[in-house]
């Protein structure tokens, strides 16, 4: 792997690191890199390598919220954190529909929206419209006193419906995490719940697609070869470096304001993308 390829992964692991976490979807803007910056790799490197590198922001979550997420206490008489396994409880609950769903329409859906070049299209329309519903959903919630200002308050019903809209993902351009935090405001949860309560759900439904992702391929073609695991290693190190300074950061901001400039960001973006795309540039 020449300079210029080791330069390309640790690009494409920042901007993996930077839009994971921002409700702005990694998948739109890879995309769009993807047709600038694309490593000389396989189609099936590239699709396993996209999905890998998010392990990488994976782990900066489970670091950043260790105590949180990690069941077991050695300090204490009680070994079994009895909140934690309450938070898992919930998060099973709101994973739920994306296992089940994702699982059984994983395939279809690739096929149906990477098919045709159409892809491009629905990412730029995506990236326009949630722009919109996170405008109206800040409009909406401005005289709104938050129901829910903390994940331990959360019901297993709420979880659940939460869970269904994270759903919306499956469509390319939506931003799990942006449709996770629309969906848990206009239930009713304040936007530091919303926010960090999508950085949780990421850690079973990233791993789980991640796995998938790499099973398939194995099954398929084999073992990675010592260039592949490099590569992949590369990205999922710099996305982990960017993913823990990105969400620390993010959990400052909106704890003091709202999500209007995200929203503004992926209507411009989604339009700059149709434009990008469009002109064949």
């Amino acid at each position: 792997m020449n300079f210029i390829e080791f330069l390309k992964i640790i690009i494409l692991g920042i901007v993996e690191g930077i839009t994971e976490w921002l409700p702005v979807s990694s998948t739109g803007h890879l995309l769009l890199f993807e047709h600038f910056l694309k490593p000389d790799m396989s189609p099936e490197i590239w699709e396993v390598f996209l999905v890998v590198i998010q392990l990488g922001a994976i782990m900066a979550v489970v670091l950043v919220f260790w105590n949180q997420l990690w069941p077991f206490s050695f300090k204490s008489e009680e070994k079994v954190k009895k909140p934690v396994i309450a938070l898992w409880i919930r998060i099973i609950i709101s994973c739920l529909p994306a296992a089940i769903i994702g699982l059984l329409l994983d395939d279809p859906l690739d096929e149906f929206f990477y098919a045709e070049n159409r892809a491009p299209y629905v990412v730029s329309s995506m990236l326009v419209l949630y722009g919109i519903f996170f405008l109206l959903i800040e409009y909406r919630n401005k005289d709104l006193k938050p129901k829910y200002t903390s994940i331990s308050t959360l019901p297993a019903s709420i979880c659940f419906y939460i869970g269904l809209f994270q759903l919306l993902a499956l469509i390319p351009g939506t931003s799990r995490s942006g449709a996770t935090i629309i969906g848990a405001m206009l239930i009713g949860t304040s936007r530091a719940v919303a926010a960090e309560y999508t950085f949780f759900l990421a850690v079973p439904v990233m791993a789980g697609a991640s796995l998938l992702k790499v099973l398939k391929y194995v099954v398929k073609n084999g073992m990675f070869s010592g260039n592949d695991i490099v590569i992949m290693l590369t990205g999922c190190i710099v996305a982990f470096l960017v993913s823990f300074v990105i969400i620390k950061g993010f959990l400052a901001y909106i704890r003091k304001h709202d999500f209007k400039p995200f929203g503004y960001y992926r209507i411009v973006a989604g339009i700059v993308f149709l434009i990008v795309f469009t002109a064949g540039l």
